[in-house]
């Protein structure tokens, strides 16, 4: 008979199907439910269990983990009498490993613990490749002692697991995050196209710069997006325009200013209006390319 901890997973879609995937291959009991059938099955064919409701997935969890796309969404599978808060049983830790906005997160602690449920904030970077290798980083909000029951669960599923701060403060990082990814992204298309048009050796001149000061994960990650011109999502740009805003958003209400990170959403928005936000945001290149005059 397992001791560890009995998980609820909603949510299986890029991210949240190899994540709940490693959970399985740990050890873990997982109880899965999301909209998508196939989906199910797949974590069902994994060893998981399929539910047909939020609230037989979570009734008999210790552990809930939700990985749903934004704050809409986290506020329709917890709030309402067929969400997680209603159907959990009490003194269940609740997982957010969303990305949604900082007081979302908040709000959503406040209103767990008048039911008992005990909140962390918990958003990854890594996407794909990184959820299926196990490797994300793992940024955390809320109390140390949940941190620390949690901490067995998370190092399941990334490399670096931090407790950031109070509820909210996991959420305020993947913002940052994803506020360095966009301009990184930026900076490397521009230089790919700058690189192209200038007839040097594509590949040649991405593997020397990613061995200097240049070369990130970004960059390790996204080369082939970029040689190949392989758009298929790991990290949609449909979301990460949505991450955009709350980055934004929420330097304005701290008081902080973002100029480049303002272009780049900018940019991002455009991507998205041009019809390609089911893109990875690798994509970003096909803007570049479009400014240059290139037709994509």
């Amino acid at each position: 008979m397992s001791h560890l901890p009995k998980i609820a997973w909603i949510g299986l879609g890029i991210m949240g199907s190899p994540m709940s995937e490693n959970l399985l291959k740990a050890g873990y009991d997982v109880t899965g439910y999301t909209l998508e059938q196939e989906k199910l099955d797949r974590l069902a064919a994994a060893g998981g269990t399929a539910a047909s409701s939020i609230a037989e997935a979570v009734r008999d969890a210790d552990v809930i983990v939700t990985m749903v796309p934004a704050s809409p969404q986290v506020e329709a599978v917890a709030y309402g009498p067929d969400g997680i808060l209603e159907n959990a049983k009490s003194g269940a830790l609740l997982i957010d490993m969303s990305s949604i906005t900082p007081q979302t997160s908040v709000d959503l602690a406040a209103a767990a613990r008048d039911k008992g449920v005990r909140v962390l904030d918990a958003p990854v970077s890594g996407g794909e490749a990184g959820a299926v290798e196990a490797v994300l980083s793992i940024m955390v909000g809320g109390e140390q002692a949940d941190f620390d029951q949690a901490k067995p669960v998370f190092e399941a599923l990334g490399k670096t697991v931090v407790l950031c701060g109070p509820h909210g403060s996991g959420q305020t990082v993947k913002a940052a995050n994803q506020l360095i990814v966009a301009v990184n992204i930026q900076a490397c298309a521009e230089a790919v196209v700058f690189l192209e048009k200038s007839g040097v050796d594509l590949k040649a001149a991405l593997d020397v710069l990613n061995g200097g000061l240049a070369g990130s994960t970004v960059l390790t990650r996204k080369k082939d997006n970029f040689l190949n011109r392989d758009f298929k999502p790991g990290f949609r740009i449909d979301l990460h325009h949505k991450d955009m805003g709350i980055v934004t958003d929420a330097a304005r209400n701290v008081g902080a200013a973002l100029p480049v990170g303002a272009v780049v959403a900018q940019l991002v928005a455009s991507l998205r209006a041009q019809g390609d936000g089911g893109l990875d945001h690798s994509a970003l290149l096909r803007a570049v390319e479009r400014l240059s005059g290139a037709q994509v």
